[in-house]
């Protein structure tokens, strides 16, 4: 594959979609994050608002949801939506890496493309985080622990169930960053394009 595909796996709070927004826009190609839900709806006929309640969650496997109304669709029997949303987003993310240059955000990219991207995991010391969610979306500082803390598990917890990777093993990426070490945005940007390279 001859396409730029850059895949981002960031700790919640260390403004990894941020970044990888301004990236991006840097490099005038795609970024794709939530709207991978957006096309996952589109292409399976399932209301949105059904997908976005599983988005980077595993399946609880002590329960299933069948009190949901698509659940009880013929064709999504006994399979939790975590895993029919998993199946139709690592389709539509194979497509788009084959269509053209692009930049994903979470969602196990790296490991369902494999070694036909670039691959970067942003992380920051925790405090840091805690202190960005309170900017960010005005929540107590309690409140703000507590949600790092509950984010950093989901997202752990989904990608380790799909991928059978550890999600903190730096060794399986192309490219590991410290946001909190770069005092602006853009310095952290362009540093991401220099050393990834195609």
């Amino acid at each position: 594959m001859t396409n730029r595909i850059i895949t981002i796996n960031r700790m919640y709070g260390s403004n990894g979609r941020l970044i990888g927004k301004a990236l991006a826009e840097r490099l005038d190609i795609p970024f794709y994050d939530k709207e991978l839900i957006t096309l996952a709806s589109q292409e399976n006929d399932i209301p949105l608002e059904e997908l976005k309640k599983v988005d980077e969650t595993r399946a609880n496997q002590w329960h299933l949801p069948v009190k949901d109304a698509m659940q009880m669709e013929p064709q999504y029997h006994f399979q939790p939506m975590n895993d029919v949303l998993f199946g139709s987003q690592s389709k539509i993310i194979h497509d788009l890496a084959e269509k053209g240059d692009c930049i994903l955000a979470g969602r196990c990219a790296d490991q369902i493309l494999e070694n036909k991207c670039k691959s970067i995991f942003i992380f920051a010391p925790f405090e840091y985080r805690v202190k960005n969610i309170m900017e960010r979306i005005g929540r107590e500082e309690r409140s703000a622990r507590s949600l790092v803390k509950k984010m950093d598990k989901r997202r752990r917890s989904y990608y380790e169930y799909f991928t059978d990777a550890k999600w903190l093993d730096m060794t399986h990426y192309d490219l590991c960053l410290d946001s909190s070490k770069f005092s602006q945005k853009g310095s952290l940007q362009r540093h991401v394009n220099d050393q990834i390279k195609y």
